[in-house]
Protein backbone atom coordinates (compact mmCIF):
# COMPACT_ATOMS: atom_id res chain seq x y z
CA UNK A 1 0.00 0.00 0.00
CA UNK A 2 2.92 2.06 0.82
CA UNK A 3 3.72 4.26 -3.06
CA UNK A 4 6.68 6.26 -1.57
CA UNK A 5 5.10 9.31 0.29
CA UNK A 6 2.20 10.31 -2.65
CA UNK A 7 -1.31 9.51 -1.63
CA UNK A 8 -2.06 5.32 -2.16
CA UNK A 9 -3.86 4.45 -5.25
CA UNK A 10 -6.86 2.57 -3.02
CA UNK A 11 -7.33 6.56 -1.51
CA UNK A 12 -6.67 8.34 -4.76
CA UNK A 13 -9.50 6.50 -6.41
CA UNK A 14 -13.32 7.17 -6.37
CA UNK A 15 -15.72 4.64 -4.18
CA UNK A 16 -18.96 3.93 -5.96
CA UNK A 17 -21.44 1.57 -5.64
CA UNK A 18 -22.76 -1.12 -3.15
CA UNK A 19 -22.88 -4.96 -4.27
CA UNK A 20 -25.21 -6.91 -1.83
CA UNK A 21 -23.74 -10.22 -1.18
CA UNK A 22 -27.03 -11.67 -0.05
CA UNK A 23 -29.07 -10.71 -2.99
CA UNK A 24 -30.99 -13.83 -4.66
CA UNK A 25 -30.71 -13.84 -8.65
CA UNK A 26 -34.04 -15.27 -10.40
CA UNK A 27 -34.08 -16.75 -14.14
CA UNK A 28 -37.42 -14.42 -15.30
CA UNK A 29 -39.42 -17.09 -17.46
CA UNK A 30 -43.02 -15.73 -19.21
CA UNK A 31 -45.99 -18.50 -18.97
CA UNK A 32 -46.10 -17.26 -22.76
CA UNK A 33 -43.11 -19.00 -23.67
CA UNK A 34 -43.81 -21.88 -21.29
CA UNK A 35 -47.42 -22.07 -23.35
CA UNK A 36 -45.58 -22.08 -27.11
CA UNK A 37 -42.53 -24.77 -25.95
CA UNK A 38 -44.49 -27.21 -23.71
CA UNK A 39 -46.72 -30.01 -23.72
CA UNK A 40 -49.70 -29.95 -20.76
CA UNK A 41 -48.83 -31.70 -17.86
CA UNK A 42 -46.58 -31.29 -14.83
CA UNK A 43 -43.38 -29.35 -15.30
CA UNK A 44 -40.27 -28.26 -12.58
CA UNK A 45 -37.33 -26.54 -13.43
CA UNK A 46 -35.31 -29.37 -14.77
CA UNK A 47 -37.81 -30.11 -17.37
CA UNK A 48 -37.29 -26.42 -18.38
CA UNK A 49 -33.53 -26.65 -18.76
CA UNK A 50 -34.12 -29.82 -20.51
CA UNK A 51 -36.76 -27.99 -22.88
CA UNK A 52 -33.99 -25.09 -23.38
CA UNK A 53 -36.23 -22.39 -21.92
CA UNK A 54 -33.87 -22.05 -18.45
CA UNK A 55 -30.37 -22.10 -18.92
CA UNK A 56 -28.09 -24.46 -17.14
CA UNK A 57 -26.19 -22.07 -14.89
CA UNK A 58 -29.69 -20.59 -13.65
CA UNK A 59 -30.07 -21.27 -9.98
CA UNK A 60 -33.25 -20.05 -9.14
CA UNK A 61 -35.76 -19.32 -11.50
CA UNK A 62 -39.04 -16.75 -11.69
CA UNK A 63 -42.50 -17.92 -13.43
CA UNK A 64 -43.57 -14.28 -14.71
CA UNK A 65 -47.35 -13.26 -16.09
CA UNK A 66 -46.37 -12.04 -19.74
CA UNK A 67 -48.52 -13.97 -22.40
CA UNK A 68 -51.67 -16.10 -22.27
CA UNK A 69 -52.18 -19.82 -21.22
CA UNK A 70 -55.01 -22.61 -22.60
CA UNK A 71 -52.99 -25.66 -21.33
CA UNK A 72 -52.99 -26.99 -17.90
CA UNK A 73 -49.54 -26.96 -16.28
CA UNK A 74 -48.52 -28.09 -12.70
CA UNK A 75 -45.56 -26.00 -12.56
CA UNK A 76 -42.62 -26.35 -9.96
CA UNK A 77 -40.65 -23.49 -9.54
CA UNK A 78 -38.73 -21.10 -7.14
CA UNK A 79 -40.72 -18.29 -7.12
CA UNK A 80 -44.26 -16.61 -9.11
CA UNK A 81 -45.36 -13.19 -9.87
CA UNK A 82 -49.30 -12.97 -8.78
CA UNK A 83 -50.31 -12.91 -12.46
CA UNK A 84 -48.80 -15.46 -13.56
CA UNK A 85 -50.15 -17.79 -10.88
CA UNK A 86 -53.33 -16.31 -11.48
CA UNK A 87 -52.86 -17.46 -15.30
CA UNK A 88 -52.01 -20.82 -14.40
CA UNK A 89 -54.95 -21.34 -12.01
CA UNK A 90 -57.51 -20.01 -14.35
CA UNK A 91 -56.74 -22.23 -16.97
CA UNK A 92 -57.04 -25.03 -14.62
CA UNK A 93 -53.17 -25.64 -13.56
CA UNK A 94 -51.26 -24.60 -10.43
CA UNK A 95 -48.30 -22.97 -9.45
CA UNK A 96 -46.21 -25.12 -7.01
CA UNK A 97 -43.17 -23.57 -5.21
CA UNK A 98 -39.87 -25.74 -5.26
CA UNK A 99 -39.03 -26.93 -2.17
CA UNK A 100 -41.90 -26.04 -0.14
Amino acid sequence: GFEGGQIPMQRRLPKRGFKNAFRVEYFALNVGDIEETCEAGSLDVVALKAAGLVPRSADKVKILGTGDVTKKFVIKADAFSGSAKEKLEKAGGTAEIAGA
